[in-house]
């Protein structure tokens, strides 16, 4: 059984796009092109063409299916909940069984494909960090060989020495009645910010969760979806599966928003290729457990740092808004502050950014007016991603304001003495 369904098997849903429009006001590609083929509504009219055999899977059509972050935006807002972020994930798949895979599509499966090579790879750009993305004088000549157009002006987090599976045990056991939890880190923690791993490790530690982190576990898919690589996805799907049937946890928790909408939703698709406990974004679970409330009574810091908060998509069109909030507002050493445009999509998408890149900046800069008008010197989320795009944001336009995952600001608050 593959894990996602054709688009053939859309069609019922493909029908119920009335053309309404509905979805204009919230595709952030369609607010910075304004074209038709951009928004969701325009490509319902490709994926019904395409099934009728009146148009065939051109060029043409697949720029205009690349212009997309499936995002979900479109979906939430859609009166007959058409879910276009799936229809277009299909005919990606489509094109790349007629056509092959895309330059970009081949490394992306190279990479998630393979955590070895992943892991080369990112040993050499840490060692090659240097030439890549620090100012070098202009006729070196080392510009034009290590920095590429769309990396040499943007801001990356350094690369660590040693990744979240070198940095903790696979199981880790605390009150024995207690039910352990499993941790599905996700590439960008495992290997560009294991300090957010670490940070959500300790906290339930600190508060008697045992947690089964297994070292097997893979990308989670989401590349190779927006890739349209419906067979390394399926293959994805089954090591992770395998990797948390190896012992019984109440839930698999995820803190990067890509991983909870790609184990959460696209798993999903299709019965029999579920995991066998739910997954929870950990500012739900903190909330649920009631773990929030027990930070909130944390000595409180006369200094408090002006923090505001970003709504990454895949928690939003989860319906996880408020428990980061929550989370913010309990932590002694913050003042949080509600900035407008806070659901705004930062524009990274994953592969998106890679093949629009001034396209994804373009996005991302309708932050800012939020973020200068927040008065907030931290700007927090709940996805990797997100905090890696927003720095480059605030960067680009020379914003004295930091990107911070939430657990970043827990783990300050639980090992930093008040001041």
């Amino acid at each position: 059984m593959t894990l996602q369904k054709t688009l053939e098997e859309y069609q019922a849903e493909i029908t119920r796009c009335v053309r309404c429009g509905a979805c204009q006001a919230h595709c952030p590609v369609y607010l910075e092109t304004g074209r038709e083929g951009s928004v969701a509504r325009g490509k319902i009219v490709l994926a019904a063409s395409v099934l009728t055999g009146a148009i065939g899977l051109d060029a043409q059509l697949q720029h205009e299916l690349s212009l997309c972050l499936l995002c979900g935006s479109c979906v939430t807002t859609c009166p007959n909940q058409v879910p276009t972020d799936a229809i277009v994930a299909a005919l990606r798949r489509r094109i790349t069984a007629d056509h092959g895979l895309s330059a970009i599509g081949k490394g992306v499966a190279a990479l998630t494909g393979s955590p070895s090579l992943l892991r080369g790879v990112l040993r050499g750009a840490g060692l090659l960090s240097p030439l890549l993305f620090k100012k070098i004088p202009a006729a070196s000549g080392l510009q034009l060989r290590f920095s590429p157009d769309n990396l040499k002006e943007r801001s990356l987090p350094p690369i660590p020495n040693r990744h979240l599976f070198a940095r903790l045990p696979e199981f880790l056991e605390e009150q024995p009645d207690t039910p352990a939890v499993g941790f599905f880190a996700g590439c960008a923690i495992t290997y560009l910010y294991p300090e957010v791993g670490e940070a959500l490790v300790g906290l339930l530690q600190a508060f008697g969760y045992p947690v089964f982190l297994p070292k097997n576990q893979g990308c989670c898919g989401m590349p190779a979806l927006s890739s349209g690589n419906g067979p390394l996805l399926h293959q994805l799907a089954a090591t992770n599966l395998e990797a948390f049937a190896g012992r019984k946890v109440s839930c698999i928790l995820t803190a990067c928003a890509s991983c909870h909408g790609a184990l959460a939703g696209h798993y999903a698709e299709k019965a029999g290729n579920r995991f066998a406990t739910p997954i929870v974004d950990i500012h739900a679970f903190l909330k649920q457990e009631g773990i929030i409330d027990r930070l909130a009574a944390l000595p409180k810091w006369d200094q408090r740092q002006r923090v505001t908060y970003h709504d990454p998509c895949h928690m939003r069109t989860q319906g996880i808004t408020q428990a980061p909030r929550e989370l913010l507002r309990a932590l002694p050493q913050v003042e949080f502050v509600e900035m407008t445009e806070a659901a705004l999509c930062c524009g990274l998408g994953g592969t998106f950014s890679a093949a629009h890149p001034e396209l994804s900046r373009a996005i991302g800069d309708r932050k800012l007016a939020g973020l200068e008008a927040s008065g907030a010197t931290l700007v927090a989320s709940g996805c990797p991603g997100c905090v890696m795009q927003l720095q480059d944001i605030v960067n680009r336009a020379g914003m004295p304001i930091k990107a911070v995952h939430t657990l970043d600001l827990i783990q300050q608050a639980m090992t930093e003495t008040p001041r």
